[in-house]
């Protein structure tokens, strides 16, 4: 059920509900009626009402008729004649010009609002009931129609020459308490039936039974008719709802002289558990102002009702759904029966007019503003600007999305939903600075500016550099690591960078080591560009962003006295920085630097030397020890690739650490090949290597060294005879071997020897012939090329006498003789006994002349 309230300023009854069994939008707002219409209600007790569009029409048991505007003032212009005792009904043309009036004074009043003409009053013998002017009653012509109603129902229109024409439609079976007409049907009430008549046809075409409990009578329990348009009527009765359509049908016959005529349907009908004090339509559904009784009366002529209900229900066929129903406060409501309460509509409009003796009250459909008010009310904030989103234009006048969202921020403040408050603040905000201050000042009182941090703005819109600070300090207090973030993410324009740094300051009195605290300094130093302060500060907490510092601010001659520090932070970062800035950081500075460490010194000069050989080459004597002591294996390597260090201190310094191999290349270096080969054979005892050492210089005294150093080492003579033979001759160890002597694997070796001599027999023997089978045809092609012709053209000239070669008279040719480089001589003209080309000859003597001058 839903719960509405609604209150006039001025009074302390409200419209308000019974029971919160669950929370439903209400369909309608209420407001009551005020100003000018309390005063009359105090004075006066209301008995029927009419509304327009223009203007709404009361009348009073005292027989007044007020008509008020919609906000309840008089309107001074309409001065109505009045009955003297209770107005039953009142009827209003489609125009608003015109309106009748009837009471049990028994005077009918047809009242002109514009105009004198067609201002009619009548008294009659009897009370009159009911009353309905003809719509079209504005209209010349229309003949000035109204029907009364009593005992019978009555038709009045004037005749041609101006008087009343009285016609009876209907001699009634009881007191015809309600009319309305609509187009060109008229429905009326009595106490046992409702009937319909159709003006045009001059006929009644329905009626309907009055079918509830009959003890249920019309004085206390009215029948309510209401037309929803000209073919739709609305019955309610008591506790009975019925709607009825106008239809026409077509006669049976096509040749019938009777044209269609029209009957009702009953097209939806129920029965309620309250009773229908009036009733109206609304789109497809239907409002009904219910009535209940307390269960508890204290005497059969007490009566002690409940508060009425305005109710939207959906019509089905036998029952309907209840959309929403609304409990009203009304003024006095206790004390009234179903028959004291009235309820009239504008359709167009969808606004509805609820009058009880002392009060009235207005309901209309809600609007966008309506909505999302409701929204805010029941904390359904996030509808609310979901709403507010897709009515933003015209349609909302109370709220917008800057109102309703400020409004969700503070609920979500109150709920605790910080995060959620924050992130609102990017939508509802946008790029106000005023309202970001505004609501980050809410956020700080209530120390809860870490969950708006990640949503301040920081692009094209920046708040005062107080609001950052706020939020900074707010994390130093509590979180140093949301502090760093903040420090590395936020541009450092936002604030005040020195007054940072005076609160980190600050707070390492209390906490002096902390490493997160002194890194942050060490940024906001680097933000201010005292850079020599964040550089010992990275320094003393190993950070490896110092490099990235150094680099990216040009520091290399402010690290001069750092070096050894960079390099026991990280040798590799610091190795790298040293040698892609060898011009700011000389080899000789950090090499002086680093003396006392030897270890870093070593891996400088390695990645120094592994860059250029020719770097740092006057340290490449202290390199020899440093890679003798802190990576051997790399030594020989060095030695191999360098020629800058002293070979006898290179030496003796692998002698001191006892590195043979290192030694014995140092002594083929040095030219003691036969010391070296000692080495190898006697304290490396590795004949394989000897034999490459061997190999290598290509001495045959070396040869002949091994061989004596061999002769008592039967391994040493196996293996020399399976490696020597192509370069030395086998006979000379074989000779030398001692009688008795076992040696393993000889037989093998002999063979293998054999069998080497014999393959490179036979290479032999293939190579000749191949050589002497390209010999020869070499030789066949040389000799073909050079017996083949060559053209001598009747243009070419002797290049000794310049005469043709061919002449025309056959008799005086005389012999020709053609070069192989294709110049042509007469036979006379070739005076070189050795026959050779005058002209190539001439040119090989000139080019062996200028290259001798250039000799």
């Amino acid at each position: 059920m839903a719960s509405l309230q609604t209150a006039d300023d001025n009074d302390n009854e409200s419209l308000s509900s019974e029971g919160e069994i669950e929370e439903i939008e209400p369909q309608l707002k209420y407001r009551r009626l005020a100003n000018d219409v309390s005063v009359i209600l105090r004075k006066q007790a209301a008995s029927c009402i009419a509304v327009t569009s223009k203007f709404i029409v009361l009348g009073s048991h005292w027989g007044i008729i007020s008509v008020l505007d919609h906000l309840g003032n008089v309107i001074k212009c309409a001065k109505l004649m009045s009955h003297t005792t209770t107005v039953n009904q009142i009827s209003i043309d489609d125009t608003g010009d015109y309106l009748a009036s009837c009471s049990d004074d028994g005077r009918v009043i047809i009242h002109g609002l514009y105009s004198s003409d067609g201002t009619t009053s009548m008294m009659l013998d009897r009370p009159i009931k009911a009353i309905a002017i003809d719509p079209e009653y504005y209209k010349p012509g229309s003949g000035k129609r109204f029907i009364t109603g009593d005992e019978k129902l009555t038709l009045y229109e004037k005749s041609f020459i101006s008087r009343l024409k009285k016609t009876t439609l209907h001699e009634s079976d009881g007191t015809i308490r309600n009319i309305q007409w609509k187009w060109q049907f008229v429905a009326w009430s009595t106490d046992s039936a409702v009937r319909v008549y159709d003006t045009v046809g001059r006929k009644i075409i329905s009626s309907i039974k009055k079918d509830h409990n009959p003890n249920l009578r019309s004085e206390l329990y009215r029948c309510n008719l209401t037309w929803k348009d000209g073919q739709t009527l609305l019955i309610g009765w008591a506790d009975t709802v019925k709607v009825c359509v106008v239809k026409t049908k077509k006669p049976l016959h096509p040749s019938s002289k009777e044209g269609p005529y029209h009957y009702v349907e009953i097209i939806s009908m129920f029965t309620t558990e309250f009773y229908v004090a009036g009733l109206a339509p609304y789109g497809n559904n239907v409002v009904v102002l219910s009535y209940s009784l307390d269960d508890n009366l204290e005497g059969p002529s007490k009566v002690d009702a409940k508060r009425p209900q305005l109710r939207v229900v959906e019509p089905q066929i036998e029952d309907f759904d209840e959309i929403s129903t609304d409990v009203l406060s009304i003024k006095g409501f206790a004390n009234y029966r179903c028959n004291d309460y009235h309820l009239d509509c504008l359709v167009e409009e969808g606004l509805f007019v609820i009058v009880s003796p002392r009060d009235v009250v207005i309901a209309e459909p809600r609007d966008a503003d309506d909505h999302i008010a409701w929204l805010m009310e029941h904390n359904k904030y996030e509808e609310a600007l979901a709403a507010v989103k897709l009515n933003q234009g015209p349609e909302l006048k109370r709220h917008d999305l800057l109102n309703v969202g400020r409004a969700y921020l503070d609920h979500l403040l109150v709920a605790g939903d910080y995060d959620g408050a924050a992130r609102l603040c990017v939508e509802i905000l946008g790029k106000d600075k005023s309202l970001w201050e505004t609501e980050v000042y809410k956020f700080a009182k209530i120390h809860q500016l870490k969950a708006i941090s990640p949503y301040l703005p920081r692009g094209d819109i920046r708040l005062t550099a107080t609001i950052y600070e706020m939020v900074l300090n707010e994390f130093l207090q509590t979180d140093y690591q949301g502090f760093q973030n903040l420090v590395k993410e936020w541009p450092s324009s936002l604030y005040d960078v020195q007054t940072i740094i005076n609160s980190v300051i600050d707070r390492l009195i209390y906490d002096a080591s902390n490493p997160i605290l002194l890194q942050c300094l060490g940024d906001l130093y680097t933000y201010e560009r005292q850079y020599d302060k964040s550089l010992a500060i990275y320094l003393k907490q190993g950070h490896k962003a110092v490099f990235n510092l150094i680099r990216k601010h040009n520091l290399f001659l402010n690290i001069q006295d750092k070096l050894e520090s960079l390099m026991q932070l990280d040798a590799d970062q610091a190795i790298r920085l040293f040698l892609e800035h060898i011009t700011q950081i000389p080899v000789d500075v950090v090499v002086k630097k680093l003396e006392r460490r030897p270890d870093l010194l070593y891996q400088y000069l390695d990645r120094l030397f592994t860059k250029d050989h020719t770097l740092g080459e006057e340290y490449h004597g202290i390199q020899v020890k440093l890679y003798a002591e802190y990576q051997p294996s790399k030594l020989l390597p060095f030695l191999r690739n360098s020629n800058f260090y002293p070979l006898q201190e290179a030496l003796d310094v692998c002698q001191m650490f006892h590195l043979p191999l290192e030694m014995v290349f140092l002594l083929g270096r040095m030219g003691n090949t036969k010391q070296a080969l000692q080495l190898i054979v006697e304290e490396l005892q590795d004949v394989d290597r000897a034999i490459e050492f061997c190999k290598e210089h290509d001495d045959k005294e070396l040869w002949e060294d091994l061989i004596s150093y061999s002769l008592d080492k039967p391994q040493f003579i196996n293996t020399l005879l399976n490696n020597i033979g192509t370069h030395i001759d086998p006979i000379m160890i074989i000779k030398q071997i001692k009688k008795g002597m076992e040696i393993h694997g000889l037989r093998d070796s002999l063979v293998k020897i054999l069998q080497d001599y014999t393959l490179q027999v036979s290479l032999r023997e293939g190579c000749k012939k191949i050589l002497v089978s390209d010999c020869f045809n070499l030789l066949k092609k040389l000799n073909g090329q050079q017996r083949r012709g060559i053209a001598v053209h009747d243009d070419q000239v002797c290049p000794t006498c310049q005469g043709r070669i061919f002449v025309g008279d056959i008799s005086q040719i005389g012999s020709v003789i053609v070069f192989y480089c294709r110049h042509a001589f007469h036979k006379d003209c070739v005076n070189s006994p050795a026959m050779l080309c005058s002209v190539c000859h001439a040119q090989k003597r000139i080019h062996a002349s200028g290259s001798e001058a250039r000799f």
